[in-house]
């Protein structure tokens, strides 16, 4: 009976795994937090002792959900030899989450379309925007193409369009399609930057 209570999640821990179920198949404005707090099964006084409120539950679930992106790349992307093979490998390694059951495209898209102005999603959106971005300019600048600003805002949208068809269109094989219009752009990057090189000698 000690080993079971010590290995059950915490309130917090609970709280956090029913708002990331229900927030991420039904959408935040769709589910009450009495929904979260009742599928979570602990008193409705908890919320606020392990998060202040909901605001903070909110935050919690979309910075989760970032996290899990952050740690598979952190993880994988390493294993790439190349700046080339890193640059599609964040598509590869999305397409990961295309065959996960449930998979209803990336969490901080839907909560942006969900949100009303000044809602904490904003603050969380944000952060992640600057992240993704700065993402694929690093990759972009470590591949020493002439323009990296450029190359990483023609991956980010592809990143974005790529998430929300794989959803919509229930097709995991998108990140096929993905992955060959990243080589695409990568390559006509790397191309221009040897022929801009050239021109210059």
């Amino acid at each position: 009976m000690a080993t079971k209570t010590a290995n059950r999640p915490s309130a917090r821990e609970r709280l956090l795994a029913a708002a990331d179920e229900l927030f991420y198949r039904q959408g935040m404005h769709r589910v009450s937090i009495d929904r979260v707090i009742e599928k979570a099964g602990v008193p409705a006084e908890t919320l606020r002792e392990a998060f202040g409120g909901t605001d903070e539950l909110v935050r919690a679930y979309l910075r989760a959900r970032h996290t899990r992106l952050q740690d598979a790349l952190a993880r994988d992307l390493p294993g790439y030899r190349t700046s080339r093979e890193r640059l599609v490998g964040v598509f590869e390694i999305q397409g990961r989450s295309f065959v996960e059951p449930g998979f209803r495209g990336c969490a901080l898209v839907t909560a942006s379309a969900e949100a009303l102005p000044g809602e904490v999603v904003e603050e969380v959106v944000t952060e992640y925007r600057d992240w993704i971005h700065n993402l694929f300019f690093d990759l972009a600048f470590a591949a020493e193409v002439t323009h990296p600003e450029e190359l990483a805002e023609q991956l980010v949208v592809l990143f974005d369009g790529a998430g929300i068809s794989a959803w919509l269109d229930a097709k995991p094989s998108t990140v096929n399609t993905t992955r060959a219009v990243a080589e695409a752009l990568v390559d006509a990057a790397r191309v221009l930057s040897q022929e801009l090189t050239l021109a210059t000698l």
